[in-house]
């Protein structure tokens, strides 16, 4: 269950004894939750009338149910989801703030201060910090990469937030790599925005933020556009920074051009924090959730994570969550009665990314190689292992895998999936192996 369905159902709570019955049956309880974004719950239903009358009639009692259940999530909004809507469209129409997006929010929250640095992480907050107060004067372009959940989008955002307040007059533009392929498609297509009109809107900034850049792996027609993207920024002097989940050279199918731009400029590789940064960055949102935790039960959480931040947040947000549905105070065996009852829904939560993660880590090899068509025998077992975990735990079509597995081919997958499933019957080694990394999926 995703966070913001926690959300609701606690919202759902708390409304049912306030609201007036029919409304909420009628009006309320009818309306579905899609998102958070930034400080804010995204709802959606297919009718303007509920909208227009949740609105009219029962807002300050939603925002005063939010302000109970989560401090940090303090607004909401309606879109409507019907034949004639977009609903990505509909989002973006919401306003969040003047930092101009390419529809993902600034998340007003992620700033320099909020930032919590580690041995792990000083330096790419000093560099980021630095591009953020001298925008095109060093470090242009800063390169960041590292794996999932490490602080990197936060940065981002820090430097989107610090530009906002202390720079006003500066234009600057937040994206994901995939919202800038498909409003780049968009834009050749019939009835939307022109080419000229995409490019004005990418080239027309001061600062560039691009979240996740490794996807643009074998889009050749992307790259192309975002290489002359790049160019004129940099060749008026404005700033570019780039995320990545690995650094240029391990990029495949990346353009030499832009592989030497993006190495040209400032690479810094984000480590996973280490435990008292962990415990440090679990204080601070234990504090921003008002909640009252002590240190010996937070360096107990953070021991449970293996460096995602992420994941380790979530973590604490279901703990904190089961502390208030049960009045009980957060101690160790909560902690441990909290994620147990969680434990069944977190083979919905995997993703893909955690896999190959653990895998990686397991086996001492990196997840480069892992996605590459290196023939190591150590890699390829690595590579099987995989495969079959992402067949046993996740619902995904075998050609999604073979995708997500560095562009296998259906084959491919069906060779590694069975191989594997047949030599766990008679290799206790692997079995046992493959048996650990289930457990240490489930147990993230």
């Amino acid at each position: 269950m995703e966070s913001y369905e926690i959300l609701w159902k606690s919202i759902l709570k708390e409304l049912e004894n306030t609201v007036n019955s029919l409304i909420y049956i009628t009006y309320i309880e009818v309306l579905k939750p899609i998102d958070i974004i930034g400080d804010r719950l995204i709802l959606t239903t297919s009718s303007t009338l509920i909208s227009d009358t949740v609105e009219q009639k029962c807002a300050e009692q939603i925002r005063e149910a939010l302000r109970k259940c989560n401090e940090s999530v303090t607004d909401f909004s309606i879109v409507i989801d019907g034949k004639n809507k977009n609903l990505k469209e509909e989002i973006e129409k919401i306003d969040f703030g003047n930092v101009q997006t390419a529809g993902t929010a600034i998340n007003p929250k992620f700033t320099f201060d909020s930032f919590v640095v580690g041995p792990t992480n000083e330096f790419i907050y000093a560099a980021a910090k630095a591009v953020a107060e001298n925008p095109g004067e060093s470090y242009n372009p800063l390169f960041i990469y590292g794996g999932t959940g490490l602080g990197k989008t936060h940065i981002l955002m820090a430097i989107a937030n610090y530009i906002k307040i202390n720079k006003p007059s500066l234009k600057v533009l937040y994206a994901t790599c995939e919202q800038f392929m498909n409003q780049m498609i968009d834009s050749i297509g019939r009835n939307k925005a022109t080419p000229q009109e995409f490019r004005n809107k990418y080239r027309g900034v001061d600062i560039l933020l691009i979240d996740d850049v490794q996807f643009l792996a074998n889009k050749q027609g992307t790259q192309t556009e975002f290489f002359h993207t790049f160019n004129e920024l940099v060749m008026q002097n404005k700033q570019i920074v780039l995320t990545s989940d690995r650094p240029p050279k391990e990029i495949d199918v990346l353009e030499e051009r832009l592989r030497t731009r993006f190495e040209g400029g400032l690479l810094a590789d984000v480590q996973p924090p280490d435990l008292e940064t962990r415990t440090a960055i679990l204080r601070r949102k234990a504090d921003e959730l008002k909640c009252v935790i002590d240190t010996k039960v937070l360096t107990y959480i953070a021991e449970l994570g293996n460096g995602d931040v992420r994941t380790l947040l979530g973590k604490l947000t279901k703990i904190v969550f089961f502390s208030k549905l049960h009045e009980k105070i957060i101690t160790i065996d909560l902690v441990n009665e909290a994620l147990k009852e969680s434990f069944n829904e977190k083979q919905e939560e995997l993703k893909v990314e955690d896999i190959i993660n653990c895998v990686a880590n397991f086996y001492k090899i990196s997840k480069a190689d892992i996605l590459s068509k290196k023939k190591n025998k150590e890699i390829v077992e690595a590579r099987q292992v995989c495969i079959y975990l992402i067949s046993d735990l996740m619902t995904l079509p075998l050609a999604a895998i073979g995708q997500k597995i560095g562009g296998k081919d259906h084959s491919t997958v069906i060779y590694a999936r069975d191989k594997i499933s047949d030599q766990i019957k008679t290799d206790s080694k692997l079995n046992t192996e493959i048996n650990d990394l289930r457990k240490m999926l489930l147990k993230q």
